[in-house]
């Protein structure tokens, strides 16, 4: 089986992805900041610390591997606090590894960046062929970093796929990922801490929400799809669903009281009269061009073992309101 290296492997998406690749039977490496031993939650896996300062250093790291998955990164908070490393790290490192693997001879490279390349908020009809318009910098680092896995493939033998993933939610391998900010891990946090849901909008926004289940099947069916029937290399990964803040808000409620026999209180800022929310419909035209199918059948599923992971990772704090 193929030898798959994950940056951010310790994160929360990439360390999903290796977990599932690892039970699919892939040699799993690793990449991370510092230099650790493998973890507890996958004690199989080789690490291999990424050091992004330079390029050779981290073509050491790709040398026999087939496929990278480029799952570090910034996240929107830092970016916006620190445009100039977001761009550092999310454009400029991005394009040292893709030189990187190159030169290794890795056969494909999988780098994910954000839905939010297209606009903020996400609205409307959103398909890969929209001209990506957010100024952000979490946004304008995400495509530097996309055009350099891109380029690459147009001008080498490596196979680059760029995934632009909407709002994934899930449990993480541990409790240290930092993905407690995400709207609905946040909210099952919230739950089992204080057995509240505070929301700080009304909830009337419309979004995407992708289970990291379907998240990790769709990254598998990408690294094992034949190369001669991806022609194109650039794809959106969502549900296809549009919900509400509000009513994802009310499915935690609903699992809160099946899986851990309370109903968490919703608390959410008033409506105004004259306030209007578009919807939005993120496609995965491309992705179903391959036979690609999100399934969406594992949505409650992703949430009841999220609450599960928030209970016994979290001490429950019952509010005395």
């Amino acid at each position: 089986m193929a030898t798959v290296l994950i940056t951010g492997g310790f994160g929360f998406v990439g360390g999903r992805i290796a977990a599932h690749l690892a039970q699919a039977g892939y040699q799993i490496i690793l990449g991370s900041r510092n230099a650790v031993t493998p973890p507890k939650w996958l004690p199989q896996a080789k690490v291999v610390q990424m050091l992004w300062d330079g390029t050779a250093a981290l073509e050491k790291c790709c040398v026999n591997v087939d496929i990278v998955i480029h799952a570090a990164g910034m996240n929107a908070q830092d970016c916006s606090a620190d445009p100039v490393a977001a761009l550092t790290f999310n454009g400029v490192a991005t394009t040292r590894l893709t030189t990187a693997a190159k030169r290794a001879g890795v056969s494909r490279f999988i780098y994910f960046s954000t839905a939010h390349v297209y606009a903020s908020p996400l609205v409307g009809n959103i398909t890969e062929d929209q001209c990506p318009r957010n100024l952000h910098p979490y946004a304008t680092s995400h495509l530097a970093g996309e055009q350099a896995v891109l380029s690459a493939t147009q001008y080498g033998t490596m196979q680059g796929i760029v995934l632009r993933l909407s709002n994934a939610f899930g449990a993480p391998t541990h409790k240290d990922v930092n993905c407690w900010m995400l709207l609905v891990n946040d909210l099952c946090k919230q739950a089992v801490q204080s057995h509240k849901l505070v929301l700080q909008t009304n909830g009337l926004q419309y979004r995407d929400f992708i289970s990291m289940s379907d998240v990790c099947r769709v990254t598998q069916d990408l690294t094992e799809a034949p190369s001669e029937i991806l022609h194109t290399n650039l794809f959106n990964i969502g549900s296809g669903l549009s919900q509400t803040v509000l009513e994802i808000a009310q499915l935690i409620q609903k699992r809160s009281l099946a899986i851990l026999g309370f109903e968490p209180m919703l608390y959410r800022a008033e409506t105004t009269s004259n306030e209007y929310h578009q919807n939005i419909k993120f496609s995965n035209h491309r992705l179903n061009t391959l036979g690609i199918k999100i399934k969406n059948t594992e949505n409650v599923i992703e949430i009841d073992n999220l609450l599960k992971f928030c209970s016994t990772s979290f001490m429950t704090q019952k509010s005395s309101q």
